[in-house]
């Protein structure tokens, strides 16, 4: 008979859990008892368990078109619709330029399966950012555009990423994992790479030390038990990655938000439930036990909800986001500058230190000073 106490001693010598244990968690134990738990372990998983981390990127948004079909996504249009566009070099420098005022050092770029733009774009693109803004760095693309690129360029996902990192890519976000269950995936973004693909690619990118994150959009169509099926698909693939590499730094899940989306009108609507966000981020710090950060995402869940994650497994309150345009579009209305989020962290009771995307303290004063 699975116990709460069998689970506990389990989790505090970072045994891999079993799926009927996680369900268990999930399903079963108090709300008080998980968040004990899982704020134990984040005390012990990280360095300064006193203190929050943070970031200043900015999300830029490399082109509008994609061939994917998620139904989730308002931003998305087809190649030969009017509202299509590719940012220009002129966009690109002056919000690097802005980004960098603000005391940034990070774009995270992203944008669609394009059906024309293949392995030398993306190339000639980063190769052109990192020319004219050394200092800056790329947070771009995800598995789902690797793995098309790689289609469209007749290459294998190996060589893709080597060029990509070649040509100035410093990491990979977890963008388009959703959630890791095949038969979600065709209901929700019917044109995406399969599970396997999604696994393929980050599996090749922990290979050659590529630094990536994860991600769960959540609160769609899937049941509690895909949830946990997704978690315990990360955890596996991040034990797999060689020993001294950077796999997955950290896990952020999201509350989809169905604002104008094809899902609303399919009938699926969002229902953001703090107390389940608070339940997600528990069970991700349990059970990713082999990835240390897990982040707060306030963009969804609004302020209060993120603090009090703060104290239930989460790490790290995300970035300011300077600019973000495809969660917002679909209804996402929170926004943080630089002195807000900090102050949010420290009424949360912690101390708020400037980050990078490997986790490494930045001085937020010297940050701006500098630029």
């Amino acid at each position: 008979m699975t116990t709460f106490d069998t689970i506990r001693s389990k989790a505090l010598d970072r045994t891999p859990l079993s799926f009927d244990e996680a369900l268990h968690l999930y399903r079963a134990v108090p709300p008080a008892e998980l968040f004990r738990l899982a704020d134990t372990l984040r005390r012990s998983a990280v360095e300064h368990p006193d203190t929050v981390t943070w970031q200043i990127d900015r999300n830029v948004n490399i082109t509008n078109v994609c061939i994917s079909g998620c139904k989730f996504c308002n931003f998305h249009c087809r190649p030969h619709d009017s509202s299509a566009y590719l940012t220009t070099p002129e966009a690109y420098d002056a919000k690097i330029e802005e980004t960098l005022r603000l005391g940034g050092d990070q774009l995270l770029l992203q944008g669609g399966l394009h059906p024309r733009l293949d392995i030398g774009f993306y190339e000639e693109l980063f190769r052109g950012l990192k020319a004219r803004h050394p200092s800056i760095r790329l947070h771009a693309l995800g598995a789902p555009e690797v793995y098309h690129i790689a289609r469209i360029s007749r290459l294998s996902v190996h060589e893709t990423l080597r060029r990509l990192c070649e040509a100035g890519l410093d990491s990979l976000p977890g963008a388009g994992a959703e959630i890791l269950c095949d038969e979600v995936r065709r209901r929700i973004s019917p044109g995406k790479p399969t599970v396997a693909q999604w696994c393929e690619v980050m599996r090749e990118a922990h290979r050659m030390n590529l630094p990536t994150s994860a991600t769960m959009m959540y609160g769609h169509v899937e049941t509690p038990a895909q949830r946990i099926e997704h978690l315990l698909l990360l955890r596996d693939l991040q034990a797999e990655c060689p020993e001294g590499h950077h796999g997955f730094i950290a896990f952020i899940p999201w509350i989809f938000c169905s604002s104008g989306t094809r899902l609303e009108q399919e009938g699926v609507r969002s229902h953001f439930s703090p107390l389940e966000y608070l339940r997600i981020i528990a069970l991700s710090r349990i059970l990713l036990h082999n990835v240390r950060n897990i982040q707060a995402s306030w963009l969804t869940v609004g302020k209060a909800t993120a603090q009090i994650a703060l104290h239930c497994g989460a790490n790290d309150f995300g970035s300011i986001m300077i600019e973000e345009n495809v969660v917002s579009s679909a209804g996402a209305r929170n926004s943080f500058d630089a002195e807000g989020i900090q102050q949010a962290i420290r009424e949360a009771g912690f101390t708020p230190q400037l980050r990078d995307q490997l986790y490494r303290k930045r001085d937020y004063a010297a940050a701006l000073a500098e630029k």
